[in-house]
């Protein structure tokens, strides 16, 4: 859990409360911000990394810094969804929401943490009229749910949504 600590802190990302724990099948199923869980100790630790995840319940505006330096432009995106910073199955992930000023559509953004750095791992862009999507996740135990079938890789257009939604694959 002190790499995720690690993270939000590089990230320069605000937390609303302390770090939870939670059952990941509940924790993806949930779209409005989390509540903590459990308050945890530095040295705490997930019981069943595989049906547990550790998250952070993060200020939602407190993206918009990060999301400015790793697009390179201020304003472009805004998030518009709470955001997800998790740890599961020793790995730590982040997918954020946000409204691309630019392109005008709605924008999911998932990222992993390795020890190279942060990759993206997939990026969906929605509207009601049309959605594209890039997607690496094959090696994850994550997908998208896009207009109701869930994909973990592949690059491509299909119809419109009003909503993409991360998953367990």
């Amino acid at each position: 859990m002190t790499k995720l600590r690690n993270i939000l802190i590089g990230a320069g990302i605000a937390t609303v409360g302390a770090i939870g724990v939670k059952k990941a099948v509940d924790y993806f199923q949930e779209k409005k911000q989390q509540e903590v869980v459990n308050q945890l100790p530095e040295d705490a630790s997930i019981s069943n990394p595989q049906e547990e995840v550790a998250f952070a319940v993060v200020e939602t505006n407190s993206v918009q810094g990060f999301l400015d330096k790793t697009f390179g432009t201020v304003g472009r995106y805004q998030p518009n969804r709470s955001p997800k910073v998790f740890e599961y199955q020793d790995k730590n992930y982040m997918v954020i929401w946000a409204y691309d000023q630019q392109k005008s559509k709605n924008q999911m953004l998932v990222f992993v943490y390795t020890d190279k750095g942060r990759e993206m791992i997939g990026s969906v862009g929605y509207t009601a009229s049309e959605t594209d999507y890039r997607l690496t996740m094959e090696n994850t135990p994550f997908a998208v749910i896009i207009n109701g079938k869930k994909l973990q890789s592949g690059e491509g257009e299909t119809s419109g949504t009003n909503d993409v939604d991360f998953v367990l694959a």
